[in-house]
């Protein structure tokens, strides 16, 4: 980046930062006024796509033209589709489990536990995932090589995870299904297709911001940052805790690759 490019960058910083927070609070008064703070969840997706947004109106006369609408445009495809599927997942039903458990433990006020545990920390880590989209909006470089590889992840990302949020509520849709082990499909090579996805999304989405070694460097704690929150943080591990109880899921378990899609393992009922 040149000079103007980097006094600009560091205003994006701030806009994104606000504009994480601002959607966040939005979503903490839905949430409060509802009595469900599951609506955290479809503004997580909405925060990324509002935060690709603001930079790519920030950045016009600063970044070449087509990295910058290309990685906008990814990320608004990706944060509006998560958010409208666990929108449409969601209807009908009460509080997340996780969220319950936060406001009914500790002291104090529940709803100020979940602005600072939950909304606050959640706009922090969408400030942190987004920096590849705000940086690729002010790299100079025309697309190349490591644009189009990303891009392919991306693409490849989106319709795993797609694909496997479909199949996963056909497979709820069915009564006949109810209180069993969906194992078809995607999920019959990797217990978390949806996870998978959003990991090569995100790895994605960092290949196309590295313009430069200095933006690959500066980038590179998203996609970390994004793999350890799906393998280690509030995703894989805690959904496998919740359905380790359920019938058939230490066999389904044993058989299936814990993310990475590899073919069944043979020998296990």
């Amino acid at each position: 980046m040149n000079p103007a490019s980097r006094e600009a960058f560091g205003t994006n910083l701030a806009a994104a930062a606000a504009t994480a927070v601002a959607v966040l609070l939005l979503a903490f008064a839905v949430g409060t006024a509802r009595r469900l703070h599951r609506t955290v969840d479809i503004a997580w997706g909405l925060a990324f796509a509002a935060v690709a947004t603001v930079s790519y109106a920030l950045s016009s006369g600063y970044g070449d033209g087509g990295r910058r609408l290309l990685v906008a445009a990814a990320t608004l495809v990706w944060g509006v589709r998560l958010a409208a599927h666990i929108a449409w997942r969601g209807r009908g039903h009460g509080e997340d489990p996780r969220y319950a458990k936060l406001l009914a433990r500790g002291r104090g006020n529940p709803h100020l536990r979940a602005l600072l545990k939950v909304y606050l920390l959640q706009a922090g880590l969408v400030w942190l995932v987004s920096l590849p989209v705000q940086s690729a909006s002010y790299a100079g470089s025309p697309i190349g090589a490591l644009t189009v590889l990303g891009g392919g992840l991306w693409a490849v990302g989106l319709v795993f995870e797609a694909v496997g949020d479909f199949q996963l509520a056909r497979f709820k849709a069915d009564p006949a299904h109810r209180g069993t082990v969906m194992d078809r499909g995607l999920w019959a090579w990797t217990r978390h297709p949806n996870y998978f996805g959003d990991f090569l999304v995100w790895w994605g989405l960092y290949l196309m911001a590295c313009g430069t070694w200095q933006a690959a460097l500066l980038c590179l704690v998203s996609p970390v940052v994004m793999t350890l929150l799906l393998i280690v943080g509030s995703g894989k591990r805690l959904l496998e805790a919740h359905m380790a109880d359920r019938p058939g899921y230490a066999g389904y378990a044993a058989r299936t690759s814990g993310f990475l899609p590899l073919p069944p393992r043979r020998g296990h009922a």
